[in-house]
């Protein structure tokens, strides 16, 4: 759920510190998303906020380079999730916080249907009877 990632996040620069020892570069890469994640999930923004957010995106912008090797394709151009940080606080400034965008509670919602879902098919063939259901 939004709220065990937000708490994973909160832990995971220490976790992964020592596994990263020798690669400095790699940590402060890390350690610039969890800032950004964290900035641009509070309730308001401030000029100061949004400067903060600026120099979370520089320190990915300038580390993620690190990670190319890793990629099939040494590209990170088709990955939208890194492309739309590019434009968040474009789109703060324009539409407010950020801070109600996360899927938690309809990913709870999403969870709860399919399991009743199920509980109400016989079973058998079960998948038409799951989409048939609450139609």
């Amino acid at each position: 759920t939004g709220s065990e990632y937000k708490d994973m996040l909160k832990v995971w620069l220490a976790a992964l510190a020592p596994l990263l020892k020798g690669h400095p570069n790699h940590l402060k890469f890390l350690k610039s998303v969890t800032d950004f994640i964290l900035i641009a999930g509070y309730h308001s923004h401030t000029k100061t906020t949004l400067r903060y957010l600026q120099d979370a995106l520089h320190g990915i912008s300038r580390n993620i380079h690190l990670f190319l090797p890793y990629r099939h394709n040494q590209s990170i151009s088709k990955i939208s999730k890194i492309h739309s940080l590019f434009h968040y606080i474009e789109c703060i400034k324009e539409m407010g916080s950020a801070d109600n965008s996360d899927t938690e509670v309809s990913e709870a919602a999403h969870k709860n249907l399919i399991k009743d879902g199920y509980r109400a098919s016989n079973k058998v063939d079960y998948i038409p009877q799951m989409l048939q259901w609450e139609t």
